[in-house]
């Protein structure tokens, strides 16, 4: 570790390494198996499918999520943050655009698993790009209000990373974080809950359960629920009484979001599985077409 630079305050010499090597291997790993999820995609022609260019889609913001992570774990080995007031906030825009799209994209493949099981329709090419604009587009808009001053992105407690700036608590936030929780956290759960919840009930009346219908739902609420509720706090109480490193936890948590993802949207879809070892092995597997309606 670079020791030029003052540790932050409130942090120790272990616990910035322990962060910054957190940091380090869930952006690897997160990486590596996302990026694994993408390039199968592009190699394998039977999973390019409409369904799994949704799945695509959380990859590929997953992917994100985790070049985010490396830079912050850069930047927590060398104890500061290197790139400026510009960067930070370039940094907490594309976390938050990464991060939304992820979440997002996870509602827009509930939607499509209901009607696949609930109403036997097939989702078309066309509906499934527009969906996966949609989310980015949707994402974009709302990660770029805090650089047009609804909102504000700053440093987290290492001071090594930036994201929402919910220190203040004063209207401007709760006002935005209202909204941003609303429409992007409340609303794409509600659609996994309902959507599971039919499956879940279809597949009891066949008793043929093909995958974990409250798997999906139970990783969004894990991954992203700690920093929800920190931000929710923060916009009734003062939440800096809480010590720094204390609050980099629901952060650190919310960088797992990755690596879970890939097992439950690809590596725990026994077809898309099945693409994944073909492209690995070049080993086909004698399996119905590898399709990711067939969870």
């Amino acid at each position: 570790m670079v020791t030029a630079h003052p540790l932050p305050e409130g942090f120790t010499e272990i616990e910035v390494f322990a962060i910054g090597t957190a940091l380090l291997v869930e952006a690897l790993l997160g990486f590596c198996l996302n990026g694994l999820t993408i390039i199968s995609f592009r190699k394998i022609k039977e999973l390019r499918t409409p369904s799994n260019l949704l799945v695509l889609s959380i990859a590929l913001a997953d992917c994100g999520i985790c070049i985010n992570a490396f830079i912050a774990a850069f930047s927590s080995f060398l104890r500061y943050w290197p790139y400026g007031s510009d960067g930070c906030q370039i940094h907490g825009f594309h976390g938050f655009l990464t991060a939304l799209a992820s979440i997002s994209s996870s509602a827009a493949v509930a939607w499509d698993r209901y009607h696949h099981y609930c109403t036997r329709s097939r989702l078309q090419w066309s509906t499934a790009a527009s969906m996966m604009v949609f989310a980015w587009l949707f994402a974009a808009f709302w990660s770029i209000m805090p650089l047009l001053g609804w909102g504000e992105y700053d440093y987290e407690p290492l001071r090594t990373c930036c994201t929402l700036d919910y220190s203040k608590g004063d209207r401007n936030y709760v006002t935005f974080l209202f909204a941003l929780s609303t429409f992007n956290f409340m609303i794409p759960g509600f659609i996994m809950l309902t959507a599971y919840q039919s499956i879940h009930q279809k597949f009891r009346k066949t008793g043929h359960f093909k995958f974990n219908t409250g798997l999906p739902l139970k990783t969004l609420v894990f991954c992203w629920g700690p920093y929800c509720l920190l931000c929710s706090y923060a916009a009734v109480e003062n939440v800096m009484f809480i010590p720094p490193k204390y609050r980099m936890i629901p952060a650190l948590i919310a960088k797992t979001v990755p690596t879970v993802d890939a097992f439950v949207y690809a590596l725990g879809n026994e077809n898309y599985r099945g693409g994944i070892w073909q492209f690995l092995t070049g080993q086909k597997i004698e399996k119905a077409e590898v399709d990711n309606k067939t969870k």
